[in-house]
């Protein structure tokens, strides 16, 4: 069967790359437009049906909003506008994907002005002489920088993937015919195809390892997210028996409510995670590059090689066998390839669930398990712990929690319990303050019959919250927390109350300043009515909530990773 090409008649280049971000599934556009991007903007209305432009307030918000759509999604997020601000305000989001691999594309141009290339023309990115060179700058936060510098190759260079697609004016201006040279087909030729299934006789092999060894575990990270493999991580967990601990990064990718979960482990995680991490004899790591935090600094009590055995699964290469020598490594997506551990462990494993289940028990039991007394806490400043419990307490089931950073994702990735896989979203790589509104909005644009909240500290909510002007004007009802402590609480507490004490501002007055509903609580009773009546609302909503300063990253801190700190050595 022959394959036709993309044209039939002539058409506008900028007409061309909106066509090209439709036939490839692309829901959502995030950004400002600027520069030639503008262009791009205008073709994009001959596809608003089916691409939804979401004009924000400044390109931070767009690359976080993007950079979480593509975790969610695994389709490229996209974020568009003028070269100097996606690169300086929009690093936020690239950054975080990059170093996360999720799948994003950055539609941005040279801002060149055609024929005076060497006269230095205002905000020019070409690298020529008195101009700042976009290639060699956004080469180093993104897999790859593709540049389009006529109107056919406008079209041909956007691919999915953390990559950036720089514009010159000439790309954008021109027309496309159906003879240009190089000749274009249709967008379906260059989608990626489906992950395909891991060697049979590698799968076989893993399996035995796992049914052989006494005391296995699962490390899930944020690949497993990536894949969207929630579901099929649990059925290999319950089918082999096996408890599931999770990554910072990896958190929510399984239920903490789940018989066989431990929660988070490392440096901030449950002791009930590191103690059974730490007493197995195989660990299988799934989509985790195993950081020094996730390990407690490498401390040998809780991960090691010379005495544990180590099989990872993971997409990239370079990642296995990297921090810790695997005697086992299966190369691909990870929801294929725990789903061909299934099938390869179900038939064996009588039995195995219950064991699995009787360790978990034992650990929760011995070391404690999301039932810190804190959460019923009636101190005032009310405590995290009140409001992180009164989270537990009222969001649905089916409710996201986005972190933003500091101490109160900190706080949050070791007091939160998730009741559902996706139930909670952080930044995995960079950990950058601003992250969490940005995040609930696109996370409720994934989703949007799920419950969002963002919790913020006062700190990171300045930074982004002109994002509720996003959520008022684009209709994303988010409700945004905020742990309202006059500081940055994790500077104040590592290094002193310098330079790190704010203000007692009211953030629901500013919230209601801009049309969202505004809740200012300094009484613990009153959070939770607070919390079901955003729920309930359809209108983006504010809770500043006046909290204590009386706990602090370092009461949570694991044992093992103030040991083996190199800040100790």
């Amino acid at each position: 069967m022959a394959i036709e090409r993309m044209l039939t008649e002539e058409m506008p280049a900028r007409v061309l790359v909106a066509r090209v971000l439709a036939e490839a599934g692309i829901e959502y556009v995030f950004g400002i437009s600027g520069g030639h991007t503008g262009r791009i903007i205008s073709g994009l209305s001959q596809v608003q049906n089916q691409v939804r432009m979401m004009t924000v307030r400044e390109e931070s918000l767009a690359g976080v909003m993007a950079e979480v759509y593509g975790r969610l999604t695994r389709k490229p997020g996209v974020m568009i506008g003028q070269g100097p601000w996606v690169l300086g305000n929009g690093l936020l989001g690239t950054l975080e994907a990059f170093l996360s691999s999720s799948p994003m594309v950055l539609l941005t141009d040279f801002s060149d002005a055609p024929h005076f290339q060497l006269h230095a023309p205002y905000q020019q990115a070409t690298g020529d002489w008195g101009s700042w060179d976009a290639r060699r700058a956004f080469g180093g936060v993104t897999k790859q920088v593709m540049q389009a510098q006529e109107p056919v190759a406008a079209v041909m260079s956007g691919q999915p993937g953390p990559v950036a697609v720089l514009f010159s004016h000439d790309a954008l201006a021109g027309d496309v015919a159906p003879d240009s040279r190089p000749v274009l087909y249709p967008t379906r030729f260059y989608l990626p195809p489906p992950p395909p299934p891991a060697d049979a006789a590698q799968i076989a092999v893993v399996a035995d390892r796992i049914l052989a060894a006494e005391r296995p575990v699962v490390i899930a990270g944020n690949g497993v997210r990536i894949a969207q493999a929630y579901d099929k991580l649990r059925a290999f967990a319950e089918a082999a028996g096996l408890p599931v601990a999770t990554t910072a990064a990896g958190k929510g990718t399984f239920p903490e409510t789940h018989p066989l979960a431990l929660g988070v482990f490392g440096t901030f995680g449950t002791p009930a995670a590191n103690a059974c991490i730490g007493e197995a004899d195989l660990v299988l790591v799934v989509g985790s590059k195993l950081g020094p935090s996730d390990t407690a600094w490498e401390n040998t009590k809780l991960l090691d090689p010379t005495r544990q055995a180590f099989v990872q699964i993971d997409i990239e290469p370079r990642n296995a066998s990297w921090n810790y020598p695997a005697e086992q490594v299966v190369l691909g997506d990870a929801a294929q390839i725990l789903g061909q551990l299934v099938e390869a462990v179900r038939p064996r494993a009588n039995g195995r669930s219950q064991a699995g289940q009787r360790r978990v028990v034992q650990h929760r039991d011995k070391q404690g398990y999301f039932n810190a007394p804190e959460y019923r806490s009636d101190e005032k400043p009310i405590l995290p712990q009140r409001v992180i419990g009164e989270l537990i307490r009222n969001l649905p089931e089916n409710g996201i929690v986005t972190c933003d950073a500091g101490e109160n994702r900190i706080l949050m990735t070791h007091f939160y319990q998730t009741k559902a896989a996706g139930g909670f979203l952080q930044a995995a790589g960079s950990g950058p303050m601003g992250f969490g509104i940005p995040a609930a909005l696109g996370a409720k644009l994934v989703y949007p019959d799920r419950p969002v909240v963002a919790c913020v500290g006062d700190g990171g909510f300045a930074m982004t919250m002109n994002g509720l002007m996003t959520a008022i004007e684009h209709d994303i009802p988010i409700t945004v927390v905020v742990f309202n402590n006059h500081a940055l609480g994790w500077v104040l507490h590592g290094s002193g109350p310098f330079a790190a004490e704010f203000k007692d501002f009211d953030h629901a007055a500013i919230a209601r300043a801009m049309g969202c509903r505004g809740v200012r609580v300094e009484d613990p009773a009153a959070l939770g009515p607070a919390l079901q009546e955003a729920i309930a609302s359809r209108v983006p909503t504010v809770i500043d909530v006046i909290t204590s300063l009386k706990v602090s990253f370092a009461d949570i801190t694991s044992p093992l990773a103030n040991e083996a700190s190199p800040r100790r050595r």
